[in-house]
């Protein structure tokens, strides 16, 4: 069990003072029998009235409404949650469902469906030509496929913080050979998906224990993928990791702007704005040595 300390700041300024409208927070974890929340607390300023609610993928959201005017809105969420070892286990031997073709029993295809179906267009078959190419022999497992392939997207594309909002669609990044995590994330879904796998976006925080570890300081992003026998599984194609604690699940969602940390409308013309964004992730023990 590791016990961690997150820190998540956001601040969104603008030239001229607006008026805000209800903004939806992705920012507590699913509490799971992988991750318990010791303690969490949220600041804001503006103030304001919250009320808390489940979505229907089960994502915890606080819907928050600032109130009057104002060029500035700061948001902070801190917590303390503890995080438990899940490995991967190796699939049932037996079970022909965990070999390729990937077919799901029908009980959990009736559940699945939404996230087997593809959500982006491939028109010049970039994608789907880079699949192919991906394809392993006919004796591999899915999940030794899966492990795979989050392996050589680790390897294959150069990463590159990107400031502005939103994915690249996969054959994009396939044609730059770069992106962010939410890139070679969104790239991970969208290429199982097309092997009927069913797969979805994930967004979070990431304990980077190693300095060579990709996408730390900010929200990361990843691909859970539903494995017979094993169920929903996290794949992070950034930094190659499988099942890792260090992986810190918040939302998930068929699609990257459903997992959004943070959304919201204004009114009035705010001119220029800018968007700053720190998540700070480290031991809990590490965070009471340097208080003292």
């Amino acid at each position: 069990m590791t016990r961690l300390t997150i820190r998540h700041e956001t601040r969104y300024t603008y030239e001229r003072p607006v008026r805000f409208g209800e903004h939806r927070l992705l920012v507590r974890p699913r509490d799971s029998h992988a991750t318990r929340i010791v303690q969490a607390s949220l600041a804001f300023s503006p103030q304001g009235q919250t009320r808390w609610l489940y979505d229907a993928l089960g994502n915890c959201v606080c819907v928050f409404c600032p109130e009057g005017e104002a060029s500035e809105l700061y948001i902070v969420s801190e917590l303390v949650i503890e995080r438990f070892m899940v490995p991967l286990a190796p699939p049932p031997i037996d079970d022909p469902r965990t070999t390729m073709p990937l077919v799901y029993r029908r009980p959990d295809r009736a559940v699945l469906d939404p996230f087997i179906d593809p959500a982006s267009d491939d028109p010049e078959a970039v994608l789907l030509k880079w699949l192919r190419v991906q394809i392993g022999p006919p004796d591999e497992t899915a999940q030794d496929f899966v492990v795979r392939l989050n392996s050589v997207i680790r390897a294959q594309f150069d990463y590159l913080a990107r400031a502005q909002e939103g994915c690249q669609p996969p054959p994009e990044t396939i044609l730059k050979g770069q992106g962010t995590c939410r890139d070679f994330a969104w790239l991970m879904v969208e290429a199982l998906r097309r092997l009927g796998f069913a797969a979805r976006f994930v967004t979070g925080y990431l304990y980077a224990s190693a300095a060579e570890t990709r996408g730390a300081g900010a929200t990361h992003a990843w691909c859970e993928v539903f494995l017979p026998g094993l169920g929903w599984t996290e794949f992070d194609p950034t930094n190659g990791l499988v099942a890792s604690p260090e992986l810190i699940p918040v939302a998930t969602s068929r699609t990257p702007e459903g997992a959004s940390p943070i959304r919201g409308v204004i009114f009035g013309d705010p001119g220029t704005s800018q968007l700053h964004v720190s998540v700070d992730v480290r031991p809990a023990d590490a965070m009471q040595a340097a208080a003292e």
